[in-house]
């Protein structure tokens, strides 16, 4: 009975001391970085009263460990410096103490999304449908997409409205943008679109061509093969025709000298047998 007294007392005492350990440590970062008004940043963290002695640390960006940031340092102080903040260096920043148990705090590192069509130009035929994309690339995503329809100066025209329209059709992704535009129309179709992503540091819009060819334009090539073949049996014939009189002068012209020929053996041979 004392024994399993004594182990119910030793348990509890470890459990004390574990939740000691994870409560007691703690890391303070700084800054959170906003890209709308920093060319560049120095994240840093601050251990404080770790539980066991930190035998290294390291960065990561997006989980993925940060090249010649991990070291055995037992430093509790680290920073990592971001030279230039962009799309590029933006996302999702953790510093890791390597100690008993393991301990990491996140920073952020926020900029206005960077979008860019996927295609500058689209072409497809009339009364079929076309895909316009875009994409967003940075921290953090868009939460919100826009597409628009411009007029021939480029100014906004209409602002395009999912489900609106039977004509348009959007499927967003938080990265990715694509505007449907069904039953072409040579004439009211074509022209410059705009897509737009915004996220809660700001907007970002990238624009994209659309080309729309006649239903006609597939039977161009066809009809020019067609109109070849004719012009080339045309001259053929013209050809021919040409020079059939010249053959048949220059084909006579031996039977003639042929029967002479014969006509002056048969004399010959007439007067040898008188």
């Amino acid at each position: 009975m004392r024994r399993k007294l004594f182990g119910v007392v030793l348990a509890v005492c470890i459990g004390w001391f574990q939740a000691g350990a994870l409560t007691d440590a703690a890391i303070t970062t700084s800054p959170e970085v906003n890209g709308q008004n920093q060319t560049s940043a120095t994240l840093s963290c601050n251990l404080t009263n770790p539980t066991f002695p930190v035998k290294g640390h390291y960065w990561t960006n997006n989980g993925k460990i940060i090249d010649k940031s991990e070291t055995n340092s037992d430093e509790l102080y680290i920073e990592h410096e971001i030279k230039k903040v962009d799309y590029h260096s933006a996302g999702l920043y953790a510093c890791v103490f390597l100690t008993e148990p393991q301990v990491n705090a996140t920073i952020e590192v926020k900029v206005p999304p960077h979008v860019v069509a996927y295609k500058r130009s689209e072409n497809a035929n009339e009364k079929d449908k076309a895909v316009l994309t875009c994409m967003s690339q940075g921290y953090p995503l868009p939460t919100d997409w826009t597409w628009y329809k411009l007029k021939d100066d480029e100014s906004v025209e209409t602002a395009i409205v999912n489900g609106s329209d039977v004509k348009y059709e959007m499927k967003n992704t938080p990265n990715k943008t694509m505007l449907y535009v069904k039953d072409l129309d040579i004439n009211s179709d074509m022209g410059m679109y705009q897509c737009q992503g915004t996220n809660q540091m700001g907007s970002d819009s990238d624009k994209i061509q659309l080309r729309v060819r006649s239903q006609l334009a597939a039977l161009w090539p066809f009809l020019g093969i067609v109109a070849e073949v004719i012009i080339l049996i045309a001259i053929i014939f013209i050809y021919e025709k040409r020079r059939k009189p010249d053959e048949i002068n220059d084909g006579s012209a031996p039977l003639k000298s042929n029967a002479a020929t014969n006509h002056k053996d048969k004399n010959v041979r007439q007067r040898n047998s008188n």
